[in-house]
């Protein structure tokens, strides 16, 4: 993975979350820019986890981005 592809998704306008997925099969998902740091040039990043702690992920550990699927929206039944 590169610095580009990963500052497409986290430049986006509208920004649309997504996921990180590392070699180890975890997921990491941003949910905000704020919450993602691509220092120039880079060989790592940084990404608030669900722990709300900075996880520093090393790009080559980077497997896929992926957006996150907005919630679906269930239609009342009449």
């Amino acid at each position: 993975m590169t610095t580009e592809q990963i500052r497409t998704y986290k430049n986006a306008r509208p920004f649309v979350p997504f996921a990180i997925h590392l070699a180890d099969g975890r997921e990491i998902h941003v949910k905000h820019p704020e919450n993602l740091m691509v220092p120039q040039p880079a060989r790592t990043i940084g990404v608030l986890n669900n722990e709300r702690a900075i996880e520093t992920v090393d790009l080559l550990l980077v497997t896929t981005l992926r957006p996150l699927s907005a919630p679906s929206r269930s239609r009342r039944a009449r």
